[in-house]
């Protein structure tokens, strides 16, 4: 069933290969006896997982131009096409999808009917390097994201307008971004706590992720070292527990020791987030193919 290509709207059902041994009834943060769940390989490059207030998983396939959508029955369809080769994607309280669209380096809101408006065009008339994650604050609407430099295909530039690889702050979805912290050699995965205090931010050139503490005026304070390793995509649980991506999915609890290792088998596990009615399935993006995870625990976005 899975070995060939699914049309958009095909039923996915329970019976999808799965990968792996069990895991352990002991593990933390995996459902006893859960194993990680095929749900297609038919797509190029998958990434910036993020779910809706139903628990429906929206994802992007970059190099086909493509939002996907995966809802709570198991239903796979595309939501946008083109989709402004689209990164990060991340929803905001009214239900609209923020996406980090790479083509033309913007950052865009999608509404549920498809409808795009663009955020931020550029910097001041100068080009973002590409905005790739972003992480909005369920607190006050403000919002934080990632601008590494990576050199695409599809671009007619061959350097960066900019000086550095930047994390950038907007006070709304509407306000112009300024530079947040600007140490990082290439900074990616990015997410916050629930209660809008604490940000994580991986630089993924310097394999190491780092802690903030959230200012009321959304400055960042106390840049600590959370952990040494980089990540590509992040979510969080509702005990504080942190998923980094990369080589399959490593999590760390909120002092940074790690308590779990997802193997993924893929080459490289682009992100990764909390879906489903109940946020207890991990949906997993992963070079060509997604998968699934039963949790014992819940997610928050």
């Amino acid at each position: 069933m899975f070995t060939g290509l699914l049309s958009a709207g095909l039923l996915l059902r329970a019976a999808a290969p799965s990968h792996g041994q069990a895991a352990p009834a002991t593990s933390p943060v995996i459902a006893p006896q859960a194993k990680l769940q095929l749900v297609a390989r038919q797509f190029k490059f998958t990434e910036g997982p993020a779910v809706d207030k139903a628990g429906n998983v929206f994802f992007t396939d970059q190099p086909n131009n493509k939002i996907w959508k995966y809802d709570t029955s198991g239903k796979l369809s595309v939501f946008l096409d083109p989709a402004g080769r689209a990164n990060g994607l991340y929803f905001d309280q009214k239900g609209n999808l923020l996406a980090c669209a790479d083509e033309q380096n913007q950052l865009w809101s999608i509404s549920p009917a498809g409808k795009v408006t663009v955020l931020v065009k550029d910097l001041q008339g100068r080009r973002l390097n590409g905005p790739n994650d972003l992480w909005l604050n369920p607190k006050n609407g403000s919002l934080y994201f990632t601008d590494p430099y990576y050199q695409r295909d599809y671009w007619t530039r061959t350097t960066s307008e900019l000086d550095g690889q930047k994390l950038y702050y907007m006070a709304s979805p509407q306000a112009a971004p300024v530079v947040a912290d600007d140490q990082f050699r290439q900074p990616n995965g990015i997410i916050g706590t629930p209660d809008g205090r604490t940000l994580y931010v991986a630089d993924i050139g310097a394999n190491k992720t780092y802690r903030y503490r959230i200012g009321a005026d959304g400055k960042l304070q106390d840049r600590q070292l959370f952990v040494e390793q980089g990540s590509d995509g992040m979510t969080i649980d509702t005990q504080g527990n942190v998923y980094l991506t990369g080589k399959g999915v490593t999590v760390y609890n909120a002092a940074g020791q790690r308590i779990e290792h997802i193997d993924v088998p893929a080459e490289w596990t682009g992100n990764v987030c909390f879906g489903g009615k109940d946020r207890r399935t991990l949906f997993i993006t992963a070079s060509d193919a997604v998968f699934v995870l039963p949790m014992r625990v819940k997610g928050v976005q």
